[in-house]
């Protein structure tokens, strides 16, 4: 079967195609195959495929497969899903590194799969899983009752978009960071106020123009970290899109960030909202597999509000 391989840490020039024997049902104990009709590549295979993970995971030698997003064909019966079915997924990267999704053919944790319904598309079926689930956990782990206030950064991209659509499904009052441009969309999918991109200081003073009182929460998927915490309340909550942006918590304020979980259940869901179009999405580019290289450089040179997929 065909992947892209990481043959060395560095530049997207370092992925290339190779090919590496089919999995046979029953090699991995506990998990199923799936043929692959897509993937996707966000910022995470990024950071990998460039080395700043290195030191964290120096058992991790090249060449090694990338990727996280999957939509296939189940290849071995699942109870509950059908030999043959669609089905939608992420993997765990991190817990099992190297063993990723730029492939024909992958295995999974049954838990991590979910139906695709008939209505959903491949490329729009394909750019939910990760990112989705990641806003959605970010709202758990805020635990807001309904009416409070929560501030989200970096709500254009991918991770942010949809945290707005699940806070306002809670019953939250959004206040969005926006890409300039993107400011009535982002009104639509449920934020209550928006503010346009600046400076750390100009975003501070906009957000309590709206609400001088402070919000109640704060998720920070745009890594502005500190200068946020003076947005939040005493006592309110910070998530952190990544565990170097976590501020140094003050004022009883409870600041963390999290691992996301791959919930097939939850998935499920989640995909059943996007059939019936009360959960959007957005992709940005669609490229074969074989130009894995290419798509990295797009990340890298930002401007793209939406997940690039690469089909298969």
């Amino acid at each position: 079967m065909r992947v892209v391989e990481v043959s060395a840490y560095g530049g997207p020039e370092v992925l290339g195609m190779a090919h590496r024997p089919e999995p046979e049902a029953g090699a991995v104990p506990g998990e199923v195959r799936v043929r692959l009709k897509a993937t996707t590549v966000n910022q995470a295979d990024v950071a990998i495929r460039a080395g700043f993970f290195a030191d964290v995971m120096p058992d991790l030698k090249p060449p090694f497969v990338l990727g996280f997003d999957f939509v296939g064909r189940l290849l071995d019966p699942v109870p509950g899903l059908a030999e043959g079915q669609r089905v939608a997924g992420f993997v765990p990267w991190f817990k099992r590194p190297g063993r990723g999704t730029y492939a024909e053919v992958i295995t999974v944790d049954p838990v991590w799969l979910a139906p695709v319904p008939d209505e959903v598309d491949v490329v729009d079926a394909v750019s939910v899983p990760f990112s989705s689930q990641t806003a959605h956990e970010a709202l758990e782990l805020l635990s807001l009752p309904e009416g409070s206030t929560v501030f989200i950064s970096g709500a254009s991209g991918v991770v942010g978009r949809f945290a707005v659509q699940h806070a306002a499904e809670r019953g939250l009052r959004v206040i969005a960071l926006s890409h300039e441009g993107g400011e009535n969309e982002l009104k639509v999918l449920g934020a209550e106020h928006t503010v346009r991109r600046d400076s750390p200081e100009a975003v501070v003073a906009e957000v309590l123009r709206h609400v001088p009182e402070g919000v109640d929460g704060v998720f920070d998927p745009a890594r502005m970290a500190d200068p946020l915490l003076r947005l939040v309340k005493d006592g309110g909550v910070f998530i952190a899109g990544h565990a170097a942006s976590v501020p140094a918590a003050e004022r009883d304020i409870r600041a963390h960030t999290f691992a996301t979980t791959s919930d097939g259940a939850r998935l499920k869901e989640m995909l059943e909202r996007l059939a019936e179009r009360r959960l959007t999405t957005r992709v940005a580019d669609v490229l074969p597999l074989e130009e894995a290289a290419e798509a990295h450089r797009r990340v890298e040179s930002g401007g793209r509000l939406g997940r690039i997929v690469l089909v298969i």
